[in-house]
């Protein structure tokens, strides 16, 4: 008996067309991702939680800086923080931040070595 294959998810399978919020809240993601700091503490939290002052050292900044960016990732929905005393630790909010940032830094690999591309 065969068994059936796992459906890849698809841009399709929410539907045809995205909608108006879904653009823009894609589009919010993508303009948070352009930012160095930001993606150095997205990558710090790859697989870890971690406090501001961690964040800030993997980020090269002030804590106080990686504070402001960690509000606006926060209010994009991109991380979710939980109070742990005096402080705060973060977290990915979920496997498509972590998709969407590792597929960014591999396509800029990609790029940047001249590696072929695949499909």
């Amino acid at each position: 008996m065969a068994t059936a294959k796992p459906k890849t998810p698809t841009a399709s399978s929410h539907g045809t067309e995205p909608s108006a919020a879904q653009v823009n809240a894609a589009v919010m993601s993508f303009a948070l991702l352009a930012d160095p700091t930001r993606v150095r503490i997205l990558w710090a939290l790859r697989d870890n939680e971690s406090d501001v002052a961690t964040l800030a050292a993997a980020a090269g900044c002030r804590p106080t800086v990686a504070s402001q960016h960690l509000s606006k990732l926060r209010f994009a929905g991109l991380v979710e923080g939980t109070r742990d005393g005096r402080r705060v630790v973060y977290r990915l909010r979920g496997a498509h931040v972590r998709n969407l940032l590792t597929e960014a830094l591999f396509h800029a690999d990609h790029h940047i070595s001249g590696q072929p591309i695949h499909q």
